[in-house]
């Protein structure tokens, strides 16, 4: 039996790219949770989507993709711009800092750490930039739909620049 991919989403490749980068950094310490993903989808599917119908369709379609797990290697190289890079960044930053697997946890584990120093590297950004970006995640809420909602609304700024 062969696994079949998923049908190619109604989203831009841009768009996925980031996705993806975000699911994966999600997916660092081996673990998503049904909450996560449910929160995920439906601040991306908005964000992504005009009316109700679309945003239903496209939470379907998301799905299998949230659930995948690809290797930065192969997602990082994608994007296209510094601005891109940056969101990246801020991004991935935040969704592991949103929520420790239990609650004696630190809130960004090992696993976590490891895979956002290996996201820095890939991005090679400048070092002031990342430390500015990183200044200002840890000003942001800790709550994970406050957290979700700050990065729609990042992605909703970068997808509005010409």
């Amino acid at each position: 039996m062969t696994v079949q991919p998923p049908p190619p989403p109604s989203i831009n490749p841009a768009q996925m790219t980031l996705l993806r980068i975000v699911a994966t950094m999600a997916w660092s310490d081996g673990h998503l949770a049904d909450e996560e993903v449910e929160v995920m989808l439906d601040h991306f599917s908005r964000l992504f989507a005009s009316d109700a119908k679309q945003q239903e369709a496209l939470r379907v379609e998301l799905r299998d993709y949230m659930m995948q797990n690809i290797p930065l290697d192969e997602l990082v190289p994608q994007l296209t711009s510094t601005a891109e890079r940056e969101l990246v960044l801020k991004l991935g930053y935040q969704v592991i800092s949103a929520s420790s697997r239990t609650p004696g946890e630190a809130l960004i584990n090992q696993e976590e750490s490891d895979a956002y120093q290996r996201l820095v590297t890939l991005l090679d950004l400048d070092n002031d930039i990342v430390q500015q970006i990183e200044q200002e995640n840890n000003q942001a809420l800790v709550s994970s739909e406050i957290l979700i909602t700050h990065m729609v609304t990042e992605l909703r700024r970068f997808m509005q620049r010409p």
